[in-house]
């Protein structure tokens, strides 16, 4: 399968923020968000070619117990269901991170699921050649429900600006989803930016009963790679 990169760090996310993890970044994806954060898997996809027992070695050596699936998008990944069950057979608790776009059988402990809003289709990037198809593929309801159905989720949506709460709000309610699973994120790749955004969205959450998730590996690091 294309591996975009592997690497060890912490979760910066969602449920299990600040959780040592073993990354996997497949390569390649159906969406083109605008703004997003690893063009090199999506945009541009690059990568190697891996065989699911490289990955699972590189697991093996580095784990302390938790594997991320992540992309770009790794549920259309050839061969990701047996490169979650080998990854469980090493005992590994397995987050994937998903657009919920695509349903595929697959081994998973939490299914990170990112609903991509409005905020995200590309109407001007590349003079908008992507937009139609993202607008037609990026919330697809039907898959969304059979994956919360199937695995224990956490719904984490990219917020930009206040307007975006219509349209969430809206989703979540057509979807049924709990509010304690429902994690908000701003959007951002400088830590300025994310503190600014964080802070009204912090109060958004307050309100609502929803999850607040800053950018963990963004505030440590930096926008960048391998981390």
């Amino acid at each position: 399968m294309r591996i975009a990169e592997l690497f060890y760090s912490i979760q910066g996310e969602g449920a299990l923020i600040g959780v040592p993890s073993v990354f996997v970044r497949t390569s390649g994806c159906n969406l083109r968000c605008w703004w997003c954060d690893t063009p090199y898997t999506s945009w541009a996809p690059e990568g190697a070619d891996m065989s699911i027992a490289e990955v699972c070695a590189y697991a093996r050596e580095n784990s302390t117990g938790y594997v991320v699936v992540t992309g770009g998008e790794p549920m259309i990944a050839p061969e990701i269901g047996p490169l979650t069950r080998e990854l469980k057979a090493l005992g590994q608790h397995i987050t994937i991170e998903t657009a919920g776009t695509v349903f595929a059988g697959v081994d998973c402990d939490l299914m990170s699921i990112s609903p991509k809003l409005a905020n995200s289709t590309p109407w001007e990037r590349e003079g908008g050649r992507w937009a139609n198809q993202h607008e037609r593929l990026r919330v697809q309801p039907d898959v969304l429900r059979r994956l919360m159905r199937a695995f224990a989720y956490q719904l984490k949506f990219v917020v930009r600006e206040p307007a975006d709460m219509a349209e969430l709000t809206a989703l979540v309610r057509e979807l049924g989803a709990e509010a304690s699973r429902v994690v908000l994120m701003p959007e951002g790749k400088e830590p300025g930016v994310l503190r600014e955004r964080g802070q009204w969205l912090a109060e958004i959450c307050k309100r609502e009963g929803f999850r607040f998730t800053p950018r963990l590996h963004v505030e440590l690091y930096g926008n960048r790679r391998g981390t």
